[in-house]
């Protein structure tokens, strides 16, 4: 049979919609319960559903004041704190387009990025680097928005631009991603095809309130359920994160694999009474790692897949387990398929994983590369660029990627855009960037080059600092007499790597 899988089509998107309204349907008749925790070693700083609703309308009230229209883009230049979601849905709420982005991005970033966009502010935090805009709206003045008469929900087509967010294209530009309100919408279908989520739980992610991993599975789903988010406050050891988990009664905690890692690596004993299991995206969960974590906590661990283009729409649940080293399957409502170059390929055989077309979850388009989002459709399918494998019943395996797209840390680096900033630092020749294994499941960016002289490595250090944001950095830099290349010149990336063990042998 071929590698198709249908679990039916997701029930349609109501219209009118407004995606923040969806976020906040449970507002009004759960006022006084507790929708937000920011969670710390001695206490904790709680926002009740009726207090978060009045704070993101009034900054939908405030952010109208100051002139923006439905429609505008405002580019979100804020820290890792509760005014990141606030603002967001804020702007949303009144049909403005905010374009949340990593504090870590240098000021040449957010140059490239005004200058893709022509937003119409910048919603501007002073201690977090951005370029210069005529119009920016700073910290202080958001917060007070906040007391602000509350603004209506600007209702109308699910099709509309909500939202856009930043992903590394494969051609090193990293592309401005689409989503209209219906993405919120699709998903609905994690809530039991991944998560497991109950209107009881409390859920805690251990990510930075301005990560688009958290801004999802750790505060608008849980709230679109009626469930309370948990968020370690700002500067959270990752050795105090059990201790949280346990002082605030989590029942699920979500992060990234390596957080994980770290926090097997930090205790011996990992007690955690009121946990039912962990969620794990952002990049390949390792069989060793997922059967360390079960041993240790007596909890499972469920995996999602899925980008930017798209969120998460393959996953394991507590209904649906994951078999051996699979993913897990679609869930209810996607439509997922492994294709070769004439469409689908027989199960068990080796393809791209695509989506359907139809999935809400799926992006509008490139705001600045319209003809890469047409590029990457096959037919009626949306190509991850991911390779994989489907079971008789449904299961799929991960193979990796088709291209040289880096994964370090849970982002997606393309090694075009590390390559360019190195390539215009004096005394290197030719450069390529790889991902590299430095312990088992552990891999960090590292940067090839030649050149006539090995370079000081602080001094590259520094470079690569005011250059590109933390999370695209090299942490390893290696100076080779030659580049590996093919037969017609082109740089062998996936060469790189063997070239780092053999200068640490």
């Amino acid at each position: 049979m071929l590698s198709i899988f249908d679990q039916g089509p997701p029930p349609a998107c109501p219209s009118p919609f407004n995606l923040a309204a969806h976020v906040l349907r449970y507002a009004d008749t759960l006022s006084d319960k507790t929708a937000l925790s920011v969670v710390g070693a001695a206490d904790a700083r709680n926002w009740t559903y009726g207090t978060l609703q009045q704070a993101i309308l009034g900054t939908g009230t405030g952010l109208l004041n100051a002139g923006l229209k439905p429609g505008d883009i405002a580019l979100m230049r804020l820290g890792n704190t509760v005014d990141f979601p606030i603002a967001y849905l804020g702007a949303i709420a009144v049909g403005i387009v905010p374009v949340p982005t990593s504090s870590q991005l240098t000021e040449p970033e957010t140059a490239r990025m005004i200058e893709d966009l022509k937003p119409a502010a910048i919603l501007r935090d002073s201690q977090v680097a951005c370029a210069a805009h005529p119009v920016q709206i700073n910290l202080s003045d958001l917060t007070k928005m906040r007391d602000l008469p509350a603004a209506e929900y600007q209702m109308g087509d699910p099709e509309r631009m909500a939202y856009v967010v930043y992903t590394s294209g494969t051609s090193g530009k990293p592309r401005a991603v689409a989503h209209a309100h219906r993405a919120i919408w699709a998903r609905q279908m994690m809530v039991d095809g991944w998560y497991g989520l109950r209107k009881s739980d409390r859920l805690c992610h251990a990510g930075a309130f301005n990560w688009t991993y958290t801004l999802g599975t750790g505060l608008m789903d849980p709230w679109t359920i009626g469930a309370t988010a948990l968020i370690p406050e700002p500067g959270t050891e990752l050795a105090d994160l059990p201790g949280l988990l346990r002082h605030h009664q989590a029942t699920i905690f979500a992060a990234a694999p390596g957080v994980f890692r770290k926090v097997l690596g930090m205790q011996n004993n990992l007690h955690l009474p009121d946990l039912r299991h962990g969620l794990c995206a952002g990049e390949k969960l390792s069989r060793h790692l997922h059967e360390q974590w079960t041993q240790e906590t007596g909890t499972e661990l469920y995996e999602a897949y899925g980008m930017s283009e798209c969120s998460t729409f393959i996953s394991s649940s507590p209904t649906h387990p994951a078999r051996g080293d699979a993913l897990g399957q679609p869930q209810p409502g996607r439509r997922v398929a492994i294709l070769g170059t004439d469409g689908p390929v027989m199960q068990g055989q080796e393809g791209t994983i695509a989506v359907h077309k139809s999935d809400p979850g799926l992006m509008l388009t490139y705001l600045n590369a319209p003809d890469e989002a047409e590029a990457r459709m096959q037919g009626d399918w949306f190509l991850t660029g991911d390779q994989g494998a489907m079971a008789v019943d449904g299961q799929i395996t991960y193979l990796g990627r088709d291209d040289d797209m880096m994964n370090a840390g849970g982002y997606r680096v393309s090694p075009v855009e590390v390559e360019a900033a190195l390539s215009r630092y004096s005394g290197i020749a030719q450069v390529g960037a790889a991902a590299i294994e430095v312990k088992q499941d552990t891999f960090v960016i590292a940067a090839f080059y030649t050149g006539p002289e090995e370079l000081d490595e602080n001094a590259l250090r520094t470079y690569v600092e005011a250059n590109l944001a933390r999370y695209k950095q090299p942490r390893a830099f290696i100076h080779l007499a030659e580049l590996p290349t093919g037969g017609n010149g082109k740089l062998l990336r996936r060469a790189l790597p063997a070239y780092f063990k053999a200068t640490n042998e």
